[in-house]
């Protein structure tokens, strides 16, 4: 009896898992991946051929979870009653790569170029924005307003020229300030993705070839209760970060919801506090999803982002004579010398909130029809330093509705993909009573309704792209001039665009790939409108009701090198050509007001030219030893006045050097994986195109910083502890970036150390 019995049980937990782990980009083996039951705790790495082998398991329900430095992590649910065989796909290479997802029959892939950010470096990062984020990839800098207010800027564009996709919808929140961040949590996000090249006219028609995609993970089919908790403490305005994510998939509905919260005192400058710049910020999302006999997909999404912020409070000054002074001067007027919480006027408060409801229907298995329609509100004031105790009346308060609507139909051709879609986005943006001051915005009421339509093609070797797009546009807009009179404008404007692309595989490890694309952009409400002081960036705004539609034609033409694990290149050559262009230039005029003293910047037009170069490269030393040098120019002219353009990012160099330890230590009861130390350098040159007397203040100098990352995995049977450090601006240097409107009265942030801990359940 006892030996049937020992038998028996030999028999239940003799079954094995077996594998290959591949890499998605290059097709070769991946060494040193940890492939973790986590149930039991036992795991193994994968060979030099990739493969690996768990043996004497029981039959049940297991998480696979599978890990390698520099990677997003994958968990897989699998029910085991048979010996099993994996073949898994990792996206290593961490040159930023276009993935391709496989359903059913497959299609040609997008050629546009494309940089991602994954769900690893996005949760290591709790505290920063997703302006802070994308600024890792090429060509990506952002257009700043102290140290809690930043915006993407993709080949020297930002604002209404860049579209922000939120969830498969353009974010609509008041952009055209350059104090206004996307409000948008990150943290929601699986991975963000920058798209460069001149071909995204799905995204909508006032983009100039750069979208940048900020996107949620559809929930898979895990029947558990799964989960991340994280916190980080920044010691440079001693903030704290705490973020919470649940999901779960069961029969009746999938879920998920996400928590954020994030509370910032006053930044530090190498030699005095950055009084009044913290900020608290919370946000919560809920995501449902459910499936209909493989029919009918439908998706609900609910978000609301809130964050209240501090402007410092050394750039408002009262008078002509200080506000010279403070434009020349090293420390900034009100600097305290003690750190506080407390957030004082000027400031910011502002609420996002967003709905969107989306349906997939499968006519077959190469047809698909989806239909969504997105709300959003965005409640925005700003609050000045007033007398007789009126600072906590808002001196601008905006209330934004926004309704969109889009339409497509995708079908799967022999060897290509057709896409047809219809989009219309309404907005209604009214300024809310009592502020006592004539608003810098107007009433409106705006309208776009596109048409547009991609057709892409695999010939052989050779990729191929065309699209076309039709927007009009109609503006109702009412303001107030300086007697206190309404007076009316109604704008109606026909937008084109239309873009081409060619992708060619030169061999197994090289592709070229050139894009070229026209587009049309109306003039926005703000430049057009708006008229008086616009207290985040501390200035005087006055727009131009003469402005002409700008008309842009891009080229982009990128190389890539893939030899196998070892080295990997990516270049990128753009050239873009922007008749009518418009911007905020500064005027040779400071102005006194009743509420201080501030520069003046009006909307004007030019012909301009940006042209640039994006390099990305990564080389293995060995095994453990990795470095990544990145090097983004731009170049932007003011072709009417033979001047260089304002506002153009100067260029940088980037290079790290990763350590990674290719093997885990066991403990009792743990194991201790994916242990990584990066030391990485920037280097920003001085923008010195630019003229002093285009200016208030002579351009910054050029500057380097230098920090630490390390990271390592403490994985249970139950749970996953993750640990993650870093070091920014570790020399403490002092410096001012040209793209950081507080430069005109203060420093940057000095030295910064971040340390977190987030718990994988």
């Amino acid at each position: 009896m006892f030996l049937t019995f020992f038998a028996s049980a030999q028999e239940q937990c003799s079954l094995s898992i077996n594998g290959t782990v591949i890499d998605e980009y290059t097709d070769t083996p991946l060494s040193f991946v940890n492939v973790t039951i986590q149930e039991i705790n036992q795991g193994v790495s994968t060979d030099e051929d990739g493969t690996f082998f768990i043996n004497n398991l029981c039959p049940g329900h297991y998480h696979l979870s599978i890990s390698h430095i520099g990677c997003d992590p994958k968990l897989i649910h699998l029910d085991l009653d048979q010996d099993t065989t994996l073949h898994l796909f990792l996206a290593h290479t961490p040159v930023s790569l276009d993935g391709v997802v496989i359903a059913g029959k497959s299609g040609a892939k997008n050629i546009q170029a494309k940089s991602t950010i994954g769900k690893q470096l996005i949760e290591d990062n709790i505290d920063s924005n997703v302006s802070e984020l994308l600024e890792r990839e090429t060509g990506v800098t952002s257009l700043k307003n102290g140290n809690n207010v930043a915006k993407p800027v993709v080949h020297g564009l930002f604002g209404n020229r860049l579209t922000i996709m939120y969830n498969g919808v353009e974010q609509a929140g008041q952009q055209w300030g350059n104090d206004h961040s996307p409000e948008i949590d990150p943290l929601i996000a699986n991975r963000l993705t920058v798209i460069k090249g001149a071909s995204a006219l799905e995204f909508g028609g006032a983009n100039f070839g750069s979208v940048v995609l900020v996107e949620p993970r559809k929930i898979g089919r895990e029947p558990h209760l799964h989960g991340r908790l994280g916190y980080s403490f920044a010691s440079n305005g001693r903030g704290h970060n705490a973020n919470l994510k649940m999901q779960q998939f069961t029969p009746l509905v999938a879920w998920r919801i996400n928590g954020t919260f994030k509370r910032y005192g006053d930044g530090r400058a190498p030699n005095y506090f950055l009084n009044n710049t913290g900020f608290d910020e919370y946000n919560f999302a809920i995501q449902l999803e459910k499936s209909f006999k493989d029919k009918l997909f439908t998706e609900l999404y609910v978000s609301t982002f809130n964050s209240r912020l501090g402007i410092l409070r050394g750039s408002h000054i009262g008078n002509l004579t200080d506000l010279e002074t403070a434009l020349t001067s090293s420390i900034p007027f009100f600097t305290e010398p003690a750190f506080s919480y407390e957030l004082e006027a000027p400031s910011q408060e502002v609420h996002h909130h967003f709905f969107k409801l989306n349906s997939k229907y499968y006519l077959s298995e190469s047809k698909q029809l989806e239909f969504s329609w997105a709300s959003q509100i965005n409640d925005r004031k700003e609050l000045d330093v007033r007398r007789s105790g009126r600072s906590d009346i808002p001196a601008l308060s905006l209330l934004q509705y926004t309704n969109t609507i889009d339409v497509k139909y995708k079908q799967t051709v022999t060897e290509g993909n057709i896409k047809i879609g219809s989009q219309n986005v309404f907005i209604n943006n009214s300024n809310e009573p009592g502020t006592g001051i004539l608003p810098l915005i107007p009433n409106y009421f705006s309208a776009r309704s596109g048409v547009y339509g991609i057709l892409n093609r695999n010939i052989g070797n050779l990729l191929f792209e065309m699209a076309l797009r039709y927007d009009f546009v109609l503006q109702n807009v009412a303001t107030i001039n300086s007697s206190r009179e309404i007076v009316n404008y109604e704008n109606r404007f026909h937008n084109l665009a239309g873009a081409t692309g060619i992708s060619l595989k030169l061999s197994n490890t090289q592709s070229l790939s050139i894009n070229t694309g026209y587009a049309m952009r109306n003039p926005a409400i703000n430049e057009l409108y708006s008229n008086g002081l616009h207290q985040g960036v501390s200035g005087i705004e006055e727009g131009s009701i003469d402005l002409n539609t700008e008309r842009s034609w891009k080229t982009t033409l990128e190389y890539k090198l893939l030899t196998g694990s070892d080295f990997s290149l990516e270049s990128l050559i753009y050239f873009q050509r922007i008749g009518n262009y418009i911007f905020l230039e500064p005027q040779d005029e400071v102005r006194l007001t009743i509420r201080g003293a501030f520069p003046v910047f009006k909307y004007t037009q030019t012909e301009a030219s940006i042209s640039g170069f994006d390099l990305n490269a990564q080389y293995s030393f060995t095994n453990s030893l990795i470095g990544n040098l990145k090097y983004s120019y731009t170049l932007g002219n003011d072709m009417t006045n033979d001047v260089s353009l304002i506002n153009i990012p100067a260029a940088n160099i980037f290079n790290s050097f990763t350590y990674r330890f290719n093997k885990s230590w066991s403990f009792s009861n743990a194991r201790i994986e994916n242990v990584e130390i990066e030391w990485n350098n920037r280097y920003v040159f001085k923008q010195s195109r630019v003229l002093e007397e285009q200016d208030f203040t002579a351009v910054p100098a050029a500057y380097f910083l230098t920090g630490l990352r390390a990271s390592f995995n403490q994985v249970f049977s139950k749970y996953t502890l993750r640990y993650f450090f870093k070091l920014e601006n570790a020399l403490d240097t002092k410096y001012r970036d040209y793209l950081n409107r507080q430069r005109y009265f203060a420093d940057d942030l000095g030295r910064n150390f971040s340390l977190g801990i987030s718990l994988k359940f």
